[in-house]
């Protein structure tokens, strides 16, 4: 791989590897602010936002020793989200800049698309191999270094686990509760499964999932050319075009 200086910028492909991207927290807070009048309260490093009804609370608690450092909760009926730390911010800015449309507020609908599929159906549109098992159903990425769990497990029902050859710091989990809505869950792996790359700083990726990952210069992206990029990593061809899917 090309030496890279730890702060140049770098596109990684699959999202599942890319790691935290935590720079971004403001793209799925953000909007729930701006866009929607949720209330935020901000006990640094901590914020916490509500929706205006109430019904939903979404939490940002970095450094929790649990590891969790994203929630989600809505009550009546109750259903919550936990996402780690090294959950790709990408994913998790997507279903938080869904979740007015959750609660039937449809504005900016035209600029935040939803997911319009069932979880299955965009796991298999995108390659991930499906495992019946006692409880339920897995899919697993096509690299292995992912899979999703659709169990009858009484707390979690959607579980989500990742790690490298279970190397350090590239774990990560996202658990969503009974009741959680199906459209939220597939809002969370149409953004974690596509293959479109994110960007990141070349430090912020972890470390042992850079050989496993597709790594590019952003340096020429930025000047309009995203065809011309520079090849920093190994190459892993895929041949699905992206699937632009209208809103709900």
């Amino acid at each position: 791989m090309t030496r890279l200086a730890p702060d140049e910028l770098v596109l990684v492909s699959p999202r599942h590897l890319a790691g935290a991207g935590i720079d971004k927290i403001r793209d799925a807070l953000g909007p729930l602010i701006h866009l929607f009048g949720w209330t935020s309260e901000k006990r640094l490093p901590q914020v916490s936002l509500a929706s205006p009804g109430g019904e939903l609370f979404l939490d940002f608690a970095p450094g929790q020793q649990d590891g969790v450092w994203w929630t989600i909760e809505h009550h009546e009926p109750v259903w919550r989200a936990e996402f780690t730390r090294q959950v790709p911010v990408e994913a998790i800015a997507a279903v938080a800049q869904a979740l007015p449309q959750v609660l039937g507020d449809h504005r900016h609908a035209d600029r935040i698309p939803c997911a319009d599929e069932y979880p299955a159906q965009i796991a298999k549109r995108h390659g991930w191999a499906v495992h019946g098992t006692t409880h339920g159903v897995t899919w697993r990425s096509p690299d292995g270094h992912c899979t999703v769990e659709h169990t009858t497990d009484p707390e979690h029902t959607w579980r989500f686990t990742h790690s490298v050859h279970d190397g350090f710091d590239t774990h990560w989990t996202a658990n969503f509760t009974v009741d959680t809505p199906d459209r939220v869950v597939a809002q969370f792996l149409t953004h974690l499964a596509d293959e479109e790359p994110v960007q990141r700083r070349f430090g912020d990726v972890p470390h042992i999932a850079l050989g496993a990952a597709v790594i590019t210069s952003a340096r020429t992206a930025g000047l309009g050319c995203p065809h011309a990029l520079e090849q920093v990593g190994h190459t892993r061809a895929s041949g699905r075009p992206r699937d632009h899917r209208p809103p709900r």
